[in-house]
């Protein structure tokens, strides 16, 4: 007797969402099969994306193998971001951490106006990643969603603490917001649910928290997964959002990666991998080797479609 496979087919549909405009805007989510099970019955329209990272600073404490490709550059993030784009990156995502009033807490006038100019300088979609302080974000993101109106950038991250008044902001002026909360399913739910409240789903990218290979991984692992699985499979439409690692600063922040140049981007490829077998639709990194490295890994092929 002929031996045949099961085939599994899903009713959940990621949502598809769109960040940037014109002709190099990207696609997100749309997939109605477990990350890479090409062997089901569904089909993935959109090819998880590659963004590298910028500071709107020049770093300070960044490894030397991140400054190689962009040396000349880094002082600059405009140029820093072209260079992004020169090197094949599907996004760019600038972090605003001179924002941060333990760094030199920028006004947000400056940053909104910086990160207009680097938008307008690329021809790719831009992420927007505040410094993470939940305070000083609450004024700087809605001041970057005013002045780059139109633009659809996706802006983050957008905390439990002041999603109403980022996330009327980004509303307001046409942009995509990149839901954050801790690594706990129920919280990342409940911050959805809120935010969903005045802004269309089809607005939310989930940015679950992302970790380095051996510092908490399996966590973030566990979790991408079980987002996907909740939406795809159970339907549940607070986790039908396409998923955002935001893993580059995680990486070369350790010690193992920063040992060599070869090892931090084993480090950055190996914990990329891992997480879009997990799950995520659009993954950050910092070294433009490291994109090269995943690609290989995974094979090719579902980029060239």
């Amino acid at each position: 007797m002929e031996y045949k496979a099961p085939v599994e087919a899903y009713s959940g549909v990621v949502r598809e969402e769109i960040i940037g405009t014109g002709e190099r805007a990207l696609k997100l989510g749309g997939e109605n099969i477990l990350p890479l099970h090409f062997f089901d019955e569904g089909s993935l329209p959109n090819a998880p994306s590659f963004a590298l990272e910028i500071l709107d600073m020049e770093p300070v404490d960044w490894s030397e193998y991140l400054f190689e490709p962009f040396k000349d550059v880094i002082s600059d993030p405009v140029r820093w971001a072209k260079r992004c784009e020169e090197f094949g990156a599907d996004a760019v995502s600038i972090y605003l951490l001179s924002t941060d009033p333990a760094e030199k807490d920028s006004p947000a006038d400056k940053a909104a106006a910086l990160v207009k100019e680097v938008a307008e300088s690329i021809s790719i979609p831009l992420l927007v990643y505040g410094s993470g302080d939940e305070k000083k974000d609450a004024v700087v993101l809605p001041k970057v969603a005013e002045a780059c109106h139109g633009m659809n950038l996706l802006i983050g991250p957008v905390l439990k603490e002041n999603y109403e008044v980022v996330g009327k902001a980004i509303l307001e002026h046409g942009h995509k917001a990149c839901a954050q909360s801790p690594m706990d399913i129920n919280l990342l739910k409940e911050l959805n649910v809120k935010l969903c409240h005045f802004l269309p789903p089809e607005r939310v990218v989930i940015d679950p928290l992302s970790t380095a290979l051996g510092y908490g991984f399996e966590y973030s692992f566990t979790l991408m997964e079980r987002v996907k699985q909740l939406g795809v499979i159970i339907k549940d439409s607070m986790t039908q959002m396409p998923i955002i690692a935001n893993l580059g600063k995680e990486v070369w922040k350790t010690k193992q990666a920063k040992e060599s140049k070869k090892q931090g981007l084993l480090f950055e490829a190996i914990t990329a991998s891992g997480l879009l077998l997990a799950g995520a639709n659009i993954l950050v990194l910092r070294h433009p080797e490291s994109i090269k490295l995943v690609k290989e890994t995974i094979g090719e092929e579902i980029w060239q479609k």
